[in-house]
């Protein structure tokens, strides 16, 4: 059965690029635009893993990362953040004590990301 993955992230062309790197590695892909859209898409396909930005307009990642823990425990989760509004503050720690299992800076390498599903759908 091939991984569903969903990415979520305000930015369009961020999303497209996930999209494109993930599918090309042979994996399903849904997307939303931040937090509340994503909790939809999880109420209608059981998701294998989430890849989600901290900072979003609507429902930012970790109020998303938050709900997902509580409502679908069994989905693992990716946190990538390239800083906030405040400048390159670094919020990828606190990412994980809500449940991330990796975290990715942004801008991160092709491979860089690949390595990190691969390893948190190994889990």
């Amino acid at each position: 059965m091939t991984p569903l993955i969903l990415v979520i992230d305000d930015e369009e062309p961020v999303r497209a690029v996930l999209r494109q790197m993930l599918e090309k590695e042979g994996y399903q892909v849904e997307e939303a635009p931040d937090g509340a859209v994503g909790m939809s898409v999880l109420q209608d396909h059981p998701i294998d893993l989430l890849i989600t930005d901290l900072f979003m307009p609507e429902k930012e990642g970790i109020e998303t990362m938050r709900e997902v823990r509580k409502s679908f425990p069994q989905v693992k989760i990716i946190a990538m953040s390239g800083g906030g509004r405040m400048g390159k503050l670094d919020f990828l720690p606190m990412a994980e004590s809500f449940g991330a299992q990796r975290t990715l800076a942004k801008p991160f390498e092709r491979k860089e990301l690949l390595e990190a599903v691969r390893a948190v759908l190994a889990r």
